[in-house]
């Protein structure tokens, strides 16, 4: 029951979304626009989005390596396969579905990588809201989204507060927790919150150390420039006129109007949504380039090509590894229950 209120909310946001956009746009004008587009810009624009998931990868070995060191080769798969959960199943199922791929494959538990993936989604939520502020100035930004960020802006930062104190102050957070659980959680319910408590602060052990902080926020920036040079290639696939509003202004500005719409989309997209982001990704990146004086038709097929080249490389990749590992759909259910588990419960299962 909550997993089908968790997707019936996804997909009514989603079609709130749509609800803003589709009603403006005239849908024979838009497919003839993708229709003239010249493809083959999204060849190289692939391949750079796959540098940034292999910086992706990266990151997410060197914060696991107080763990265990995962060699990158072996961590790929598993960062492919999360994709393939986020773009294909609700609930977001991909991050739990790498933390459970990576509990079989390295032993590592769930819990503590799951903590690590949190980190991850902080960290690019704090480069998003660089990139949005960085283009601000020079922004014909929409109010809303401008309310948004400025909604989203204070969440991050007190979340990223949080992480940061519970990792410089361990001692303190032991003491608060071991009071919460002493006073308030029966005996019963701390076996299992100890060891999730445990575990989690494992987890997030890579933020003890300030060069360790840097390194990964500096990671987190090339990753998602390298999603911004994706952004350039696509817009190449259509006539110049598409963007002469941006390029007017000269070549840096219309890579930050990119990271501005690059920041915005992936903002969005933290919001619950039908499964591959539906609506979430397409009504702001719209909406933006509308703001900015492109037509609104040639700004839909550019968005909906976007989508399509970021969702299908990286799906059918993460498709072939999940299929290779034999996972299917009851896997992520697994994977949830034993997320909350005590300790001797998430040793790998040897069938």
């Amino acid at each position: 029951m909550k997993r089908t209120a968790q997707l019936l909310i996804g997909i009514l946001i989603s079609a709130f979304f749509l609800y803003l956009i589709v009603p403006g746009l005239h849908l024979p004008e838009v497919w003839r626009a993708m229709g003239q587009a010249n493809y083959w810009w999204i060849v190289p624009g692939v391949a750079v989005y796959f540098v940034g998931l292999w910086a992706r990868t990266w990151r997410w070995h060197f914060m696991l390596r107080h763990l265990k060191p995962v060699a990158l080769a072996r961590l790929f798969p598993v960062v492919c396969i999360g994709y393939f959960g986020n773009n294909i199943y609700p609930f977001r199922a991909g991050e739990v579905m790498r933390a459970y791929v990576l509990r079989q494959r390295e032993e590592i538990p769930i819990t503590s990588s799951l903590a690590t993936v949190i980190i991850e989604r902080i960290f690019d939520g704090l480069v998003m809201l660089l990139f949005v502020f960085l283009a601000l100035p020079f922004a014909p930004i929409p109010a809303a989204f401008q309310r948004f960020v400025l909604f989203v802006t204070p969440l991050l930062l007190i979340t990223t507060a949080v992480f940061i104190w519970l990792t410089v102050r361990p001692r303190w957070v032991a003491a608060l927790y071991g009071w919460v659980a002493g006073h308030l959680l029966p005996a019963r319910i701390r076996i299992r919150t100890d060891d999730i408590y445990e575990r989690f602060m494992e987890g997030i052990a890579s933020l003890r150390s300030g060069s360790d902080v840097l390194m990964i926020f500096v990671t987190s920036i090339v990753i998602w420039l390298m999603e911004t040079v994706k952004y350039w290639f696509v817009m190449h696939a259509f006539t110049f006129s598409l963007f002469t509003p941006l390029s007017s202004r000269g070549a840096f500005h219309t890579f930050l109007a990119l990271m501005l719409i690059n920041g915005l989309v992936n903002l969005a997209t933290t919001l619950p949504s039908a499964p591959g982001y539906i609506g979430t990704f397409d009504t702001p990146a719209i909406e933006t380039l509308v703001a900015y004086g492109v037509d609104a038709q040639l700004a839909a097929s550019y968005t909906l090509t976007l989508h399509v080249a970021l969702w299908a490389p990286v799906t059918v990749l993460g498709a072939y590894y999940f299929w290779r590992e034999q996972l299917r759909w009851s896997d992520f259910i697994a994977a949830q229950e034993q997320a909350n588990q005590p300790a001797q419960s998430d040793a790998p299962v040897i069938e």
